[in-house]
């Protein structure tokens, strides 16, 4: 009796923060769709409304400047992160527990703290206003959570199979490619779900390091024209679900490797 009662009240919890967390996403989209708005006389589903608010507000440039920021940072991040997450996890070396500390500050210092700094510095370089100005800041900070994500899976991996793959000839990178990167897939599909993630829904690293809104992307596209259309909530809900739904797909698509990847980091933590 105690387990089924304890089964129920969980199942009472987690609906009630899932109706917390729906309730507000499907009153989104019943706006973009014209349901709830006052002008909808005729009744019925209008689908216009998703062209309209992609002409009106620019999403075609916007949206290949997000796409091409976001392949950008997430192929040198995980790369890079994977690399830097093996050598720390797997090797021992002078200098690897200052370097890892190194990592672990960049995960810690907020972007708000040196994005001016920074601007000046890329500026002086040449880069504002361009894909790497925009991308390699994130780079950055992606690259500091992942090495640190990536270390903590390859730390718990399977010693013993590495070793004797060592003993065959194997070097690293071949241990790496077809030992360690097998096991920790779903580490490497968790890391590519929140680099995605961030990266897409990044709004002060674009906004700073494009002023003239060359490389402006989604985000910022979408507050600039909320503040054009702060009256028509339909045509702004409707850019707002345009807007997630590259990340909704991604997670969707990824979600069992996902949450395997975030309760085995979970548990290895």
């Amino acid at each position: 009796m105690i387990p089924r009662l304890e089964r129920s009240v969980n199942y009472v919890i987690l609906g009630v923060f899932a109706a917390l967390v729906l309730v507000p996403l499907v009153n989104v989209v019943v706006e973009a769709l014209g349901l709830a708005s006052a002008g909808n006389r005729t009744g019925g589903i209008h689908l216009e409304n998703f062209p309209e608010a992609w002409r009106e507000a620019r999403f075609s440039t916007y949206m290949a400047n997000s796409v091409l920021v976001t392949v950008t940072v997430l192929v040198i991040a995980v790369v890079v992160s994977t690399l830097a997450g093996f050598a720390l996890g797997t090797m021992t070396f002078r200098g690897s527990g200052v370097l890892f500390y190194l990592f672990l500050l960049g995960i810690m210092v907020p972007a708000e703290a040196i994005v001016i700094p920074l601007f000046f510095d890329l500026r002086a370089l040449g880069l504002t206003d361009t894909l790497w100005g925009v991308a390699l800041p994130q780079v950055a900070q992606s690259t500091a959570f992942g090495t640190y994500w990536m270390r903590t899976y390859f730390r718990a991996s399977n010693r013993s199979i590495a070793e004797a793959a060592r003993i065959d000839g194997a070097g690293s990178l071949r241990a790496l490619w077809s030992i360690h990167l097998p096991i920790a897939r779903p580490a490497l599909v968790t890391l590519v779900v929140l680099l995605f993630m961030w990266t897409w829904n990044e709004f002060l690293i674009p906004l700073v390091m494009s002023p003239t809104g060359t490389m402006r992307t989604v985000p910022l596209g979408l507050a600039f024209f909320q503040g054009q259309h702060t009256v028509d909530h339909t045509l702004m809900a409707a850019a707002a679900v345009m807007v997630a739904l590259p990340v909704i797909g991604v997670y969707l698509c990824a979600q069992r490797h996902f949450i395997r990847g975030m309760l085995e980091g979970a548990v290895r933590e």
